[in-house]
């Protein structure tokens, strides 16, 4: 048994014989969430490719399980399968007689690309994905679209597509939401920190990349913290190049701490920060996610947590009717209340950040100043918490993806 919590669901298989079609990452995705029992749908995927070695999307399927259940080699692999096979797939919401976007997408994990079929859940639309590599030479024979959308996100993997694809892009004609490949590469941890720098109305802490040999001889005494990111001090936030969610994430409070850290962590090189406390009044590290369509702020998140990694399924956030009613009121306000506060804040971010779609992670420091944690295309934004628990994210969830649709109606307007 692939799931064994709650009672089993019947499998779903695509209603047309679209051999690109998939049930995709957003309903599959969302059936796990809520911790039904996947082990019919699996079933009935297995026997697909056994019937049919060469059915793409049911392979496709399978490796969004596999991810979604923590397996993430066996899904890398299947993934990769799925994509040699063909490079085309679609994910039809609703009846489908919405827009059409066309995703380039690169293969990965969840956060390697826009989640683009999460942000149209319970709309109409169609959302088809063109998988492309660096053995692309030219973006011809595309599905018939109205947008398309570049949705490879910032990564040291990603890096070398999003240079390629700059060039690729440099040469189409259609009409791209997110056409800035070298921006989206740029939005690094360091990156952002720089580019956010001179904002007197946001605090993004200056991010270093150190070597790893660097950090050991600051740790053995023999270099200074100084000497190799100019102006941090003890104590810093220390993590792996290319990690997301706190994996790796430690505080360190001096010499011998980083020592023990670098003994248990193999990476070669690591981003270091300052710490920040950004504890609330209320004594809770607090954390929103905000999304930006097309220059416009979106509530996506609140997290209130104890510890000072906040992550939003370990904060209690389900537990707590307390915490759920601080973060109903930053939703249900947050037009009038956060998003006034910080207009400064936010023009500064689209005037620097010039893409239809990005979000950040942030929190609000005593001074009044954002601080930002991290800025990224690829942020996942979904709406599958219970309703009954969190009647009003759904409200709130609606309202960022009927803008998200509406930009895509207004870019294809405009382009006729």
């Amino acid at each position: 048994m692939l799931m064994t919590k709650a009672p089993t669901i019947d499998p779903v298989s695509p209603s047309t014989p679209d051999a690109s079609r998939i049930l995709g990452m957003q309903r599959i995705v969302s059936l796990v969430y809520a911790g039904r029992d996947v082990t019919p749908l699996w079933n009935e995927l297995m026997q697909r490719v056994t019937a049919d070695p060469t059915d793409a999307a049911a392979f496709m399927d399978l490796a969004i399980i596999l991810q979604t259940l923590g397996r993430t080699e066996e899904a890398r692999q299947i993934l990769k399968n799925a994509v040699q096979l063909r490079r085309d797939f679609s994910v039809v919401h609703g009846n489908g007689t919405g827009r059409h976007l066309l995703a380039f997408v690169t293969e990965g994990d969840f956060m390697a690309n826009t989640p683009l079929d999460f942000l149209l859940a319970g709309s109409n639309c169609v959302l088809l994905l063109r998988y492309v590599n660096l053995e692309v030479t030219e973006i011809t024979d595309l599905p018939d679209h109205d947008v398309a959308f570049m949705a490879i996100g910032e990564s040291t993997e990603n890096a070398p597509l999003l240079a390629h694809m700059q060039k690729l892009l440099a040469g189409f004609d259609g009409l791209v939401m997110n056409r800035n490949p070298e921006l989206i590469a740029g939005l690094t941890r360091d990156g952002v920190s720089a580019t956010l720098a001179g904002e007197p109305s946001i605090l993004s802490p200056s991010t270093h990349r150190v070597s790893r040999d660097d950090l050991a001889a600051i740790g053995a005494g023999a270099k200074q913290l100084n000497d190799c990111a100019q102006g941090l001090t003890f104590p810093l936030v220390v993590r792996p190049i290319s990690t997301h969610a706190g994996n790796g994430m430690e505080l360190i409070a001096g010499p011998a701490e980083l020592a023990a850290f670098l003994a248990v962590q193999p990476a070669s090189e690591l981003y270091v920060a300052p710490f920040i406390d950004f504890r609330g009044a209320d004594g809770f590290y607090n954390k929103q996610r905000v999304v930006f369509i097309d220059g416009k702020a979106f509530a996506s998140h609140m997290a209130l947590s104890d510890h000072w990694i906040v992550h939003y399924l370990s904060a209690g956030m389900g537990q707590s009717p307390a915490k759920r009613a601080v973060e109903q009121a930053w939703m249900e306000d947050f037009d009038h209340d956060f998003a006034v506060r910080h207009q400064e804040s936010f023009a500064a971010l689209c005037r620097h950040i010039k893409l239809d779609y990005f979000g950040i992670d942030c929190a609000e420091l005593p001074d009044g100043r954002l601080l930002v944690f991290e800025l990224d295309v690829a942020m996942v934004v979904h709406n599958m918490d219970d309703p009954v628990i969190y009647p009003y994210k759904q409200v709130a969830m609606r309202k960022l993806f009927d803008g998200f649709v509406d930009a895509i109606s207004r870019k294809a307007s405009a382009a006729r």
